[in-house]
């Protein structure tokens, strides 16, 4: 297994490819990127894995709020892009980096992501809390999921200029 680390420590220029890799140089046109337009990661939740001085594989991890439809703001954690090189997948990595995030973030934090119901669930991840949830742009409803504590409210997923957590 690669060597885990902050992701701090990586170029951003190497971040940045191994993101185009794995999901495509027009990623930046996701709603997920609108979410989090501005916004710098959470150092202490974005990690890094490394073999052989080569980056393979990062989590990054984002704050961010949904603003209710009752006017009150819920702070969240946006989890991900978990990236994996291409020829590296399928061997762990990103499950490990999955499981240093959420230890990181620790068990009351209200963590949600975008991506595939089958391979988030493993993590705690469902749908369950996020139907009234909406983004600023396309997205797939099933695909929008939470874990923990996060209550059931109406509202529209934002960036979180300052990190109260």
């Amino acid at each position: 297994m690669p060597d885990l680390s902050p992701l701090s420590r990586i170029a951003p220029h190497e971040v940045e490819a191994l993101l185009d890799a794995a999901f495509g140089t027009d990623r930046h046109r996701r709603t997920a990127y609108r979410v989090r337009a501005g916004l710098s990661p959470i150092t202490a939740l974005s990690f890094a894995m490394v073999d052989d001085g080569r980056l393979v594989g990062a989590i990054q991890c984002w704050p961010v709020q949904l603003d209710g439809d009752d006017g009150v703001a819920l702070p969240l954690v946006m989890v991900g892009p978990v990236a994996v090189a291409p020829d590296r997948q399928g061997s762990g990595i990103g499950r490990a980096l999955m499981a240093e995030s959420i230890a990181a973030a620790g068990d009351d934090a209200l963590l949600m992501l975008v991506g595939d119901p089958d391979y988030y669930t493993r993590f705690g991840f469902t749908a369950d809390r996020t139907g009234g949830w909406r983004m600023p742009g396309p997205y797939d409803a099933h695909r929008v999921l939470a874990r923990g504590g996060v209550p059931i409210v109406s509202g529209i997923l934002a960036p979180r200029v300052a990190l109260t957590a």
